[in-house]
Order: structure tokens, then sequence, then C-alpha cells
């Protein structure tokens, strides 16, 4: 029994990968075979079929390559032992003889796959490869329903650097921590300005990979630049190329590659990205030979990516490949809970910057703030609260009126959403004009904690006449029963 020697920081799958085999030239070949064309690197091997059960135990195995005719115990048998024994590990049979009834019954023992020793070695490539995945998707199934049951982050230091008290975050973080460590690519979808970037520094921090995290936004880069960009080029390449220089994916091999906006990828430069993903290979400009590379990639977006590959706009293998896991940042209208807390802590990096003492806030403003939909989400409300700190000139609170308001229309009762407050279902009934009167002043109050004068201007009334409304309200309200009735 042996294993590679490679170092256990750039190993790839993050699992292992036993080979179970009586010949010994057939280790090297197909461990050979698995690093040079795979990228396959967590190898162990096992030479009697009489150790194989051990080895389960006391390393960490998630796929194994199985012969079949070997001395002392048959693969059959192993299968079986194994399948009982470890019904998580994904079981491939590699077999030197070509028997169908073998390969159906294998099957229904619960193999993955049979393949024969004598088959095209992209063939068992790519079959292996499928094995590593399920075994990915299925950890990371596991993992993500344990941590949603659980409701509990194992790193939340990793996320500091981004402020929330929501439970929809909470929700992206517990996936990101699930998904993580997979090699496989993540898509953040999200508006402008939810803070995709700092997602992308999280799951790169959560991965635990050695290299660095690169970051390029891809939009307006044509297909050479790409290329240059990216893959790098050979000396005398094209004019100009007086040096060789490498890419951005050599740059993070072993670690992490961020491409920003990938919707404006052009479609040459998708069929590139679509043969890294898929093989891990690249070509410098120049080259006539391969490099890989062991990047994970990260890939945001704030268009819809399904949108534009269904308009041809976006090829459909590329778009598959990338939302193999993919996550969505909440807007901000989304989260309003969020608003109070980031307001602050702006308007505190604002105050040390200007070298102003720290403002108090006034009841108003919070109103304001709560009911405004910040299109430009965290970026537009940390633009905000700077400015609104520079406008700032009394010993006073903030108030509304150091805001920054860029609309013309009234800021205290502007959605964002052009002006459609509240939308029905078609087939729910619409509720009277008394009753919305009724609704819309409850949830002002709501949002108002109870002030009437911060829900008068929410509503766009004034006070009295809030007031007046209230008083009807609770006149018309049915009169409680006492014991005396």
């Amino acid at each position: 029994m042996n294993k590679s020697s490679t170092q256990t920081d750039s190993r790839y799958p993050e699992f292992g990968i036993l080979l179970v085999d009586d010949e010994a030239s057939y280790h090297r070949s197909l461990g050979l075979m698995l690093e040079r064309k795979g990228g396959i690197n967590h190898l162990y091997y096992c030479q009697d079929s009489r150790d194989a059960m051990a080895m389960l135990e006391t390393h960490p195995i998630g796929v194994v390559l199985l012969d079949l005719n070997m001395p002392h115990q048959s693969g059959q048998s192993l299968l079986r032992e194994m399948s009982e024994a470890f019904p998580n590990v994904v079981i491939v049979i590699i077999s030197g003889l070509n028997q169908v009834e073998t390969a159906v019954e294998c099957l229904r023992m619960g193999a993955f796959d049979f393949y024969v020793k004598t088959t095209e070695s992209t063939r068992l490539l790519e079959g292996i490869k499928r094995a590593i995945q399920l075994q990915e998707i299925k950890r990371e199934n596991e993992e993500l329903r344990h941590r949603v049951l659980s409701r509990r982050l194992d790193s939340p230091e990793v996320f500091s650097d981004i402020l929330t008290q929501s439970r929809a975050m909470a929700s992206v973080f517990q996936y990101l921590e699930s998904v993580a460590r997979s090699s496989q690519p993540l898509m953040i979808c999200g508006e402008s300005g939810t803070g995709k970037e700092l997602i992308a520094r999280a799951v790169h921090r959560l991965s635990g990979r050695q290299g660095k995290l690169v970051t390029v936004n891809v939009a307006g880069l044509d297909d050479h630049i790409f290329n240059d960009t990216l893959f790098g080029h050979r000396k005398g390449a094209f004019t100009g190329a007086d040096t060789e220089r490498a890419g951005l994916v050599e740059e993070a091999s072993g670690g992490t590659l961020f491409l920003d906006e990938i919707g404006d990828l052009p479609p040459p430069a998708q069929i590139k990205l679509l043969r890294l993903l898929q093989e891990g290979e690249y070509y410098p400009i120049g080259a006539d030979r391969p490099k890989r590379t062991q990047a994970r990639i990260l890939v945001a977006t704030h268009q819809d990516l399904a949108e534009r590959q269904q308009a041809g706009q976006f090829r459909r293998d590329l778009y598959y490949r990338l939302c193999t896991h993919q996550v969505q940042i909440p807007p901000l209208r989304s989260r309003r809970e969020d608003i109070r807390l980031l307001f602050t802590y702006f308007a505190e990096l604002a105050a040390e910057d200007l070298g102003r003492p720290i403002p108090d806030y006034s009841p108003e403003l919070w109103a304001v703030l709560q009911n405004y939909d910040f299109p430009g989400n965290v970026r537009e409300l940390r633009a905000m609260a700077f400015d609104a700190v520079s406008r700032h000139q009394s010993n006073g609170p903030l108030k509304p009126s150091d805001l920054p308001w860029q609309q013309d229309r009234d800021p205290n009762i502007d959605t964002g959403q052009g002006g459609a407050l509240v939308q029905f279902p078609l087939d729910a009934r619409l509720p009277t004009l008394s009753e919305m009167d009724e609704l819309l002043i409850l949830e002002a109050m709501h949002r108002a904690d109870n002030n009437q004068s911060i829900a008068a201007r929410i509503l766009g009334i004034s006070q009295p006449a809030l007031s007046k409304r209230l008083k009807r309200q609770r006149d018309s309200e049915p009169r409680k029963m006492t014991a005396g009735d």
C-alpha cells in the first residue's frame, strides 16, 4: 500500500480515490493517466484485496476504482461488502473482462459504473470524473441539509466583512459553507451593489486553498485581450510579445479565479472558458501544448444568464456548466433589517474620514430610509451615508433633509418600483378602498414604531389627519365582551 506523495493542500479531489487492483503496473499507468490528464492526484493504492476494507476505515475515501479478478477476495465479493458497510462511497468497476452479465450484476449490487481496462483512456477518465462529481454533490447536499437544520455557521468570522442581521443572508452563508470546498464552479448572482466580490472573497477563504484569489472583470474584453489576460502568451506569439507572460489562470493556480460580469463575455471567449472548465486545460497564445490548472472558478453577474442563453447571447453548455452551484444575493430592499445597521456603520466611517464626531440619528431618518428601495443596493447606501455626513452642519441629529436624494419625487414615499406599492394575485379578491386605507395605516404605524409623526410622513398626510383616521378605526372596532355582558 502506498499513497501519492503530492502535498495535501494541493490535492484534488478533497476526498481520496482508492485504486484496488493486484497489478502494480496497472496502478502506475492508471495513476499517471489520472494525474496528467485529469489533475486527479489524491490517490491511494491497494494491491491486496484483503486490505481494502481497512483502508476505507482509516482513510478519507470517496471513490473506489475496483478490479474484479483478484486473488484472495474477488472484486464482486468486495463490492458487496463495501456497499453494505460504506453506502456513501461511489464504486467504479474496472475489469479486464468485457462481460455484460457481470457488468449488470455489479450495477445491481450498487456499483456506479463499469469499464473494461482496454477502454479508451478518455472515456474512462470522463467516467471517473462523473463519479467524483457525484460524490461531491452528495457530500455538499448532506452538508447543506445539516447546516440548514442546525442553523449554524462553522466559520462566521469568514463573513465578518459582510454586515448583516438578515435571515436570508444567513441562509446564503450556510449554503456557501457547504459548497466552498467543491472543485466545481460557483455562480454568484445579484443586482449591482449587493456585494458579490465580498462573497467571492469569503468563498475563497472558506475553500482552504493555498493559492491566492485573482479577480478580473471580463466586461468589455474582446477575444484577444481575454486570451492574453487569462491565458498569457509565449515569446514572439504576436507583434510586441518580446517576453513570455503568464496569464491570470496560472497566477490563480492552487487558488481561486473570480470572473466578474461573466454575462458580458463575448462568444469566442465563452468557448475557451468552457474548455477550461471541462478539461482543466488552456493554451497560452502561441503555445502548441496545453497547460493544466487547479484553480477554482467563481463567476458573478447581475444579468439573468438563463434569459441570455435562451436569447442565444450566452452558450447553453457554458451556462449549465457554470450553474453547478449557484447563489442569489438578495437586494437590500429584501433585507430592510440591515438598512439601519449598514447606514450607521457607513456614517461612522464617514465621520472618521472627515474628522467629525459620530452623529446622532433622528427617528424620521430611519422611517425615510426604510421606505426607500435602494436600486443601487449597499453601494448606494454607502454613498448616501457618506454624503449625508458631509452635508450635515448642525449639532443636532442627522435628518431626512441631510440625505442626497436624486429623485424628483418625494423620497419619503418612494418605493423604487415605479409606484407599484402592492401587487395582488390575479385569483385573489381585491380589498376595498376602506380595507386598503386601514392596512396602509397599520403598516405605516408598524414601520414608524407607532410614532404618529413619522407614520404621517410615510403616508404623505398631516399628523392630525392620521390621528383622526386612527380614532375612526378604533371607534369602528367591535366592543370587546366583558364578564358582565
